[in-house]
């Protein structure tokens, strides 16, 4: 993304006005999600300069929209991102049992976090629920396979059944990040780097990670050619 984040992290990047983080938040808020934890890396004080410690709707004065916000700064204690397993796993002393994930380079304006879809993981055995989206054309041959159950398959690489692409949008439960899953140990005090498909996959293996499609508007800002893109198409209602 540079030389847009050469001064700028990735999610303060705004789409029509509204940093990219943002719209993650105001979907939360108006989900009623009551906190949230934000993982920090490059030029991470900005984010937590922005937000600080509570995010309010704009607009409202409901107190139950308002979402307590804390700060896991990787990169101020240990120099970098920690990818998305370390840094789950470095965070997870502040996250409960059950918890939303989100990349804060992502836009989905549609996406809602339904407290029936928290509450229906919850009562299943499943380690992860992914929501998957319909191949872009810079990850054309896709993540992961979708059963007509509704499991995330791992499928091998000559598989022809159809792969979809890991929306970067989950449910999790924290025992995926326990020692029969992950070999990070808890909270991650040395830094540990790791990538959360290995342990996404693992589980797969075990019938353990269900899905979905959707079809939603979504977006992996990766480059600055797709921010400015966003940026010229219709605005968002």
């Amino acid at each position: 993304m540079r030389p847009l984040t050469d001064t700028m992290p990735k999610p303060l990047l705004a789409v029509r006005g509204t940093p990219l983080l943002q719209w993650h938040l105001q979907a939360l808020a108006q989900a009623d999600v009551p906190r949230v934890v934000i993982n920090t890396a490059w030029l991470g004080e900005r984010i937590s300069d922005q937000f600080q410690d509570h995010f309010d709707l704009q607009g409202t004065n409901r107190k139950r929209n308002a979402l307590l916000i804390s700060y896991s700064h990787e990169g101020r204690d240990f120099g970098d991102a920690l990818e998305t397993a370390g840094g789950i796993a470095r965070a997870l002393p502040l996250l409960g049992d059950i918890f939303w994930l989100a990349a804060g380079d992502v836009f989905a304006p549609d996406f809602r976090f339904d407290a029936a879809d928290a509450e229906a993981f919850a009562a299943s055995s499943m380690l992860a629920h992914l929501w998957l989206v319909p191949n872009p054309a810079h990850n054309a041959r896709g993540d992961f396979g979708l059963s007509p159950e509704g499991l995330a398959l791992n499928l091998a690489p000559g598989d022809p059944a159809p792969r979809y692409t890991y929306s970067t949008i989950a449910l999790l439960r924290a025992e995926l990040f326990t020692p029969h899953w992950c070999d990070i140990p808890p909270g991650n005090p040395q830094g540990v780097k790791a990538p959360l498909a290995p342990l996404l996959r693992r589980a797969m293996d075990n019938g353990r990670v269900s899905a979905q499609l959707y079809t939603g508007r979504w977006t992996d800002v990766g480059t600055p050619e797709r921010l400015a893109e966003l940026n010229t198409i219709a605005p968002v209602p």
